[in-house]
Formats: structure tokens, sequence, C-alpha cells
């Protein structure tokens, strides 16, 4: 099992390509499944989470291609990938590939919608609260499916086809809001999304969506209306770059210093994160190539953040701030409104010296001047890279163990760290 050899203490300059947003891409090339024809997106990040969804649909019967390069591709630029689902072969998601990923669980919506049918494991996934799949089974129900449970599956049924109507969701969720515009463009009339999740990666969903036929419109507000289309085409579609992978560089810069240009960013989507980071004396401009973060010298200030969703700070960033106030000169607070098990990582930021208080959904962090390397074990993916910005910071040297975690949505973490000046390495074997 690999693991990341850290040894802290070396400021970071140079430039990071962001990648294509995980986020994004997963319901995207779920989305082929609405369609007989080919949709290609551009831009998918190499990730093991992109893999194991690619296996999961093409057991649906959907062909999977990754193509050269373009013309135009950058340096860095995700891979071009066509999805072609011509005939579905398979209604049913089986738990052994669906319990791996969460996510996967949005393929019943694509399925129901155009087979009428679909079996779905309940899903898997990383470990930071149960995140029900109840809202997303209360759209599917308001389209008018009937839904049971039958041992670990969600059997749902439409043999007349979905049916247009309102989805009223009590709380934001944004794989709710995506199965139920997958689900939405299909149906029969008119569909209202009320307390539509605003997220960019839901954007980015109706767009791609709306270039294969579909008539969607308010994606990016609280209410979505969707007027159902009889069949749905093929696309080219280029997946937005990715905001968390932004952040955490970005904190990266902001906990070791020096100048970093995040090739390829965009400030909008991330914008109340920029903010804060700001607020913590780290210098972001926008360039035409991307936005550049630095921090020459100086304290890093203690600021207080509430996980909200977007436009709010991101519940994805959450760990990584953390790692990054724990260096604060001064006491700061974070509060987690969106997973109640997202802490998992306080346990293993106290082993480099950290002092952090945990209060319900509060974190109370002492910050230190100094931080000293330890072994140290990933829980989830967002809490392993949030113990890489602490190493990079840290006295002496950090193992960070169980980087499978990491591979799930940080794609060559450590080359792109070691080319700005990182001393980081990838160690393969058992240990």
């Amino acid at each position: 099992m690999d693991r990341i050899r850290i040894t802290g203490g070396q400021p970071l300059n140079g430039s990071i390509m962001i990648g294509g947003a995980k986020n994004a891409a997963l319901p995207l090339m779920i989305a082929s499944l609405l369609t007989r024809e080919t949709l290609t997106l551009y831009n998918v990040p190499r990730l093991s989470d992109v893999r194991l969804l690619m296996r999961i649909i093409g057991n649906h019967g959907v062909d999977a291609g990754i193509g050269g390069k373009r013309v135009d591709q950058r340096e860095g630029e995700g891979d071009s990938i066509t999805l072609s689902a011509r005939d579905i072969v398979d209604t049913t998601a089986p738990y052994e590939l669906v319990s791996r990923m969460r996510a996967s669980f949005w393929v019943i919506a694509p399925l129901l919608a155009r087979m009428g049918e679909a079996r779905v494991s309940l899903p898997g996934g990383c470990a930071i609260g149960t995140r029900p799949v109840d809202l997303l089974i209360m759209a599917l129900e308001a389209l008018g499916a009937d839904i049971d449970i039958d041992s670990g599956y969600v059997v749902a049924r439409a043999p007349k086809g979905l049916q247009g109507g309102l989805i009223r969701f009590p709380k934001v969720t944004v794989g709710g809001t995506h199965t139920a515009m997958m689900a939405a463009c299909l149906a029969n009339g008119d569909t209202v999304i009320e307390n539509a999740a605003c997220e960019p990666e839901v954007v980015d969903l109706a767009l791609c969506l709306n270039k294969m036929g579909a008539k969607i419109s308010g994606a990016g507000q609280s209410r979505i209306e969707i007027t159902g289309v009889g069949r749905l085409g093929g696309a080219h579609h280029e997946v937005l770059p990715d905001r968390i992978e932004t952040g955490t560089y970005a904190m990266a810069v902001a906990m070791t210093g020096g100048n970093v240009l995040l090739e390829g960013a965009r400030a909008d989507l991330l914008q109340s994160a920029l903010d804060v980071l700001q607020k913590t004396g780290l210098q972001i401009s926008e360039e035409a190539a991307g936005l550049r973060v630095s921090r020459q010298g100086g304290v890093i200030a203690p600021v207080d953040v509430t996980t909200a969703p977007f436009p709010g700070f991101p519940t994805d960033l959450q760990a990584q701030f953390m790692a990054l106030m724990c260096r604060a000169d001064g006491t700061s607070h974070i509060r987690e409104t969106i997973f109640e098990n997202r802490f998992m990582h306080v346990q293993e930021l106290v082993r480099f010296g950290a002092r952090i208080k945990l209060d319900g959904e509060t974190a109370l962090i002492e910050g230190r001047k100094s931080l000293k390397g330890a072994p140290v074990m990933a829980t989830d993916l967002r809490a392993s890279v949030s113990l890489v910005i602490a190493a990079l910071a840290a006295e002496g040297e950090t193992m960070v163990h169980r980087v499978y975690h990491l591979d799930r949505g940080f794609e060559e973490l450590e080359k792109k760290l070691a080319r700005c000046g990182a001393l980081i390495e990838r160690v393969s074997g058992e240990h």
C-alpha cells in the first residue's frame, strides 16, 4: 500500500495545473446513460473514482473510450473520453460496485428515465456521516416513480414513464439536484425543483444536458425549471476546473509561503473561500492564465468559518482550512454544518502537535508557531490532503498512510507539489 513521505519547511514556488472537477465529471459521465448517442467529455481528471465509475456505467452497457490529445489541449489537462450507451444491457447496479462510491447511486435516475426501471444498491463511499439517499428517492417519487427497498437495493419503476412534477427539497442536496435534473429531462411535462443546490457542478451538468437537447433553466439558482423531452442526443462538453483542488493548493501556499500560479483556476467558483484565505494573509490575484496565490513572510491570521452550501465556504475545504489554522497566530473556530462526522482528521492533526478542541459541530483551534512531523493515517479524501498541508509546514518528516483516499480526488498531488519545491515523494510497498 502506497504512502507519502514529506519533509516540511519548504516554501512553494512555481505553477500547478488545476484539473477538471471530479464532482462535475462524475454526474456528467452518468448522464451518458440518458442517450443512445455519444457524449464526449474533455478535461476529465485521471482519478481512481473516475476509473471506477467507468466500470460501473460499463456494466450497464456504456462503451467508454479515452481519446488522444486535442490540438488545443493544454499541458497537464485531463483526458478526453467518449461515452456511448447505445443499448442499456442491465438496469441493476450491484452492491460490489456501488458500495465503493456513493455518487454511482445516481445512475438510478437515467436508468429509470430511459428504461422505466432500475435496481440500484444502497451506496457506500467515504465514512463522513450517513448522507442518506432519502431525498433522491423523494425526488423520483415526486416524478411518479414507484420505489421499494428490497434486500439492500432500491428498486424503482415507472413503466409508463416519469411524469413532470414539483420537487421541493427540505434541505439543499447536490446529489438530489443532480438526480432530479437527469430524471426530469426525459419526464412527460414540466418539472420544478425548489431549494435546488446552486453549486457550479450543478450548473455544469445542466449546461451539458442542454447541449444534449434538454430544456433546463435556472441552474445555479434555488429554483430550476425543466420541460421534459422525448429523447436526448450526443454532445461535446468540457469539465469545469476543480474548485476544491484550487482551494487546496491555495491553502498549501498559505501554509508554507511562496508564490504559485494555479493554472486554469477560476475565482468565481470559490469566491467565499478565497475571501477567507485573503483574511489569513494570503495574496490572491487573477491573471489570464489562472489565479496567482502568494504569501511572503508574515503570520497566518486566525479566521472563523462556517461551512455552507454554495456560495458559502465549501465543506470539502474544511479539513484543509483546519490544517492551516493549526499554525495561525491565535484562536479560530470552524463550524461544520453539512456532514455530521467530518472531523475525523482532528485526531491525526493532533499528532503534529496541533491544539484542537471539539464541541459538537464546532472545532476550536489554538494556533501554534510550529508543528512536528509524525506518522499519520488518512481517513477520507479531504482529511488525507489536510494531513499533507500540515506536513508541508511541519518540522522533520511525516509519513501519510492510506493515500488511496488521496488518489480518489487529487491527480499526481505529490508530483505537482514537488515541482514547486516541496520535499515530497510517494513510497510504494507494504508497511
